[in-house]
C-alpha cells in the first residue's frame, strides 16, 4: 500500500476520514444500528442478530473501535460495546459544517 500523507492533513480531516472510513460496509453500519437498538452488548448478541460468523463480527468491531465510533468494556471475560457519543457528535458537526456552507453558497451547478 501508498503512504497516504495524512500528516498533510488537519486532525480533524484525518479523524473524520477515518471515521467515515469505518462506516463504508454495510456489516458495520448494521453493528452500529443494532447498538443504537439495544444500547450495549456483546460480541456473541451481534452474531445472534447478523448474518455473519463470529471471526468476522469480531474484525468489524475492531475497526470500528479503532476508528473510535464504539467503546468496549471488560466484563469478565467478555467485551461490552456501545457506540462513542464523542465520535457521533465528530460526525453531526462535520456535516452541519457542510450544510451550512452549501446553504451559504447556493451557487451549485
Amino acid at each position: 500500500m501508498g503512504f497516504t500523507k495524512s500528516d498533510l492533513f488537519t486532525p480533524e480531516q484525518n479523524t473524520v476520514s477515518l471515521i467515515f472510513k469505518a462506516l463504508g460496509h454495510p456489516a458495520r453500519v448494521a453493528i452500529l444500528d443494532y447498538l443504537l437498538k439495544v444500547g450495549e452488548c456483546i460480541c456473541g448478541d451481534i452474531v445472534n442478530e447478523l448474518p455473519l460468523a463470529q471471526p468476522t463480527i469480531s474484525r468489524h468491531l475492531k475497526e470500528l473501535k479503532n476508528a473510535g465510533l464504539i467503546k468496549g468494556n471488560i466484563e469478565g471475560t467478555a467485551i461490552c460495546y456501545c457506540i462513542s457519543q464523542e465520535a457521533v457528535a465528530t460526525i453531526a458537526s462535520y456535516l452541519d459544517s457542510i450544510l451550512t456552507q452549501l446553504n451559504n453558497n447556493n451557487n451549485c451547478c
